[in-house]
């Protein structure tokens, strides 16, 4: 009886033994590559992104692939780490709606819709930058992303991170030589920073304009404050070879996110008529600006 139990007690341990070495054997190990965010072919996070709602109630909201030709989008791990980027172009074929596949945890994005030649660059969470320094209208969206198991699909808010300088020429017409205006301007920024909403460095911005037939001008930055300065604005026009013709230097030009600063009045002095100083803005939707700010000169 004694050797029988023995027997039977031997058979046990070897077959709890080998259930625990299957066991082992069918689980998978912990890559570092899931830290990194891949974790399958198939994705569990869908982003789908619309400009911002000021007022939800009275106010519509518009496809940011209508106001932007570019999305780019940046997702930071909790140390800071840059885990995954993606980025858009008008034209493809999924553009406004980007699918990922993400282990579980919470990350920083920064998302980055613009109209600029090339793609941002998203240094960090506190840095990013355009193709030449060029500014353009430009949207963004800054907050957690909390991942779990399950697939997610979110509807992010993006709101405008530049201000705009709008010349309106009262001028009858241009002389015939002016081919073109360039706007220089310092005090502004070319610069972003998503995690404080603005501008983070001082720039010396050079836009050209070619002559337009409604004599409105338009030029983008990106402000440090909420109340900022643009410290000398210098508009020259230039002949086909660049030789200047006439300047006009602004200074302490203010700029406020989100809002038009416009200033009205005859370039050359030739008069302009009664419509001189004025100057109407609709704010019909999500795409308008908050408010335009006039000035004559």
């Amino acid at each position: 009886m004694r050797s029988s139990r023995t027997m039977k007690n031997v058979i046990s341990r070897a077959a709890m033994m080998l259930i625990v070495l299957l066991i082992t054997a069918c689980e998978k190990p912990l890559l570092d590559e899931a830290t990194v965010g891949e974790v399958s072919d198939e994705a569990n996070v869908i982003l789908r992104f619309t400009p911002y709602e000021q007022e939800a109630f009275s106010r519509s909201a518009t496809d940011i692939t209508e106001l932007c030709s570019r999305l780019n989008i940046a997702l930071f791990d909790g140390e800071g780490t840059k885990v995954k980027t993606v980025a858009q172009k008008e034209g493809d074929s999924s553009y406004g709606t980007v699918e990922m596949s993400l282990a579980a945890g919470t990350y920083k994005l920064v998302v980055m819709a613009h109209n600029c030649d090339g793609s941002a660059t998203i240094t960090s969470t506190e840095k990013v930058t355009f193709p030449n320094n060029k500014v353009t209208d430009t949207f963004y969206y800054y907050g957690d992303l909390v991942v779990t198991a399950e697939k997610q699909t979110y509807e992010l808010t993006l709101i405008r991170a530049v201000a705009m300088f709008r010349l309106v020429l009262t001028d009858e017409s241009l002389p015939s030589t002016v081919a073109k205006l360039k706007f220089y301007y310092t005090g502004g920024s070319s610069t972003f920073s998503p995690a404080a909403g603005y501008g983070i460095v001082q720039s010396k911005q050079t836009e050209f304009r070619t002559v337009s037939e409604d004599g409105v001008y338009e030029i983008y930055t990106l402000p440090h404050t909420e109340e900022d300065v643009l410290t000398k604005l210098t508009v020259t026009a230039l002949d086909d070879e660049d030789n200047a013709i006439k300047e006009r230097v602004f200074e302490n030009v203010p700029v406020i996110r989100n809002q038009v600063t416009r200033y009205t009045g005859s370039f050359f002095d030739n008069g302009g008529g009664a419509e001189t100083g004025r100057g109407d803005f609709r704010m019909i939707a999500d795409p308008e600006w908050d408010a335009v700010n006039g000035y004559t000169f």
